[in-house]
């Protein structure tokens, strides 16, 4: 598929967690098979500023391409500014956050409360995509709670104001995590533009990767949660989207093996004390589902150096043959 002008060869694609999704994890998700990933969400107003911690966030890998740039904020002219900066760091995409749940991000009047306001969301990807030399997506969900489900109405403004693509999460607001996930609105977001629509909400594996492709005749699925401590969920999806062959989950040696790798990555980009705190919940992430994880996981919680996590993987290891 194409997203403008960028060529994207894959339907699974790394969804932007903020606090999860950095260069180390969007490059071991790219080695396994994501066809497009993203960086965490970065506030416009902070990018205009100059703040360091949101520069940071912005940093793309030749690694990781294509790769989107994800912003939020609710002022067209800040977040249409805070575009030649965004620039510097030359991302494929533009990625406008329209499905941020978190009470701190909708509480600025960002994220998902930008559906309550059709028309200020359509004024931010209008000013966006005067401003960007790349595609501009947009990332929403169904719609603030379930009395104004309006994805459609929303994604027709946003495909009216230039928008290339659209990402829909088939859960309210309201519903934050919580299920069900509902493909019907995904589907209908599909009948209603001409432009990709990407479905995201509880993939978890090549079935039901193929279940929202089927149901809703989205043109990709993005994967979210499901990947946490699982980068090997994108080649699981891509050997079942293009061979229907069901990939088991990787024996334990092989989970301890990719943790090591992934948090050895994140210290090499980021030192090893602040690494090491930040890998904390990834490695707990590793461990789930085997046998003794509640232990391995307080463990973990404690570590601070990548010696104790490899000490500790050993063991897991050794106990789980």
């Amino acid at each position: 598929m194409k997203i403008g002008n960028v060529e994207i060869n894959g339907k699974a694609f790394l969804a932007p967690m903020a606090g999860v999704a950095d260069m180390a994890f969007r490059e071991l998700c790219v080695e396994y098979g994501a066809a497009l990933v993203e960086s965490e969400m970065v506030s416009s107003k902070g990018i205009t500023m100059t703040d360091r911690k949101s520069r940071e966030l912005l940093v793309l890998s030749e690694k990781e391409r294509p790769a989107a740039a994800q912003i939020f904020g609710y002022d067209p002219l800040i977040m249409a500014q805070s575009i030649e900066a965004v620039m510097e760091f030359k991302p494929d995409i533009i990625d406008i956050n329209m499905g941020c749940p978190a009470p701190k991000i909708v509480n600025n009047k960002s994220g998902s409360s930008l559906l309550r306001d059709p028309v200020l969301a359509e004024e931010i990807v209008r000013a966006v995509v005067n401003a960007s030399p790349v595609p501009v997506t947009v990332k929403m969900r169904a719609g603030w709670d379930k009395d104004s489900i309006n994805a459609v109405e929303i994604a027709k403004r946003i495909e009216n104001a230039g928008a290339l693509a659209i990402t829909v999460h088939g859960r309210t607001r309201d519903q934050m995590y919580a299920p069900p996930v509902n493909l019907d609105i995904i589907r209908d977001v599909k009948s209603a533009v001409s432009i990709p629509v990407i479905g995201n909400g509880d993939i978890t594996d090549g079935l039901t990767a193929a279940k929202m492709l089927e149901y809703t005749n989205c043109d990709a699925v993005t994967v979210g949660r499901g990947a946490l401590g699982r980068p090997w969920i994108f080649s699981q999806i891509n050997a079942f989207l293009n061979h229907e062959t069901l990939v088991p989950e990787p024996p334990v040696s092989e989970r301890m093996r990719v943790m090591l790798k992934h948090v050895n990555r994140i210290c090499e980009y980021k030192g090893e004390r602040i690494g090491i705190r930040e890998a904390r919940k990834h490695a707990a992430w590793y461990t789930k589902g085997i046998r003794g994880t509640a232990r391995y996981k307080r463990e973990i919680c404690a570590i601070e150096s990548i010696k104790q996590l490899e000490e500790i993987a050993y063991t897991i290891v050794v106990e789980n043959q």
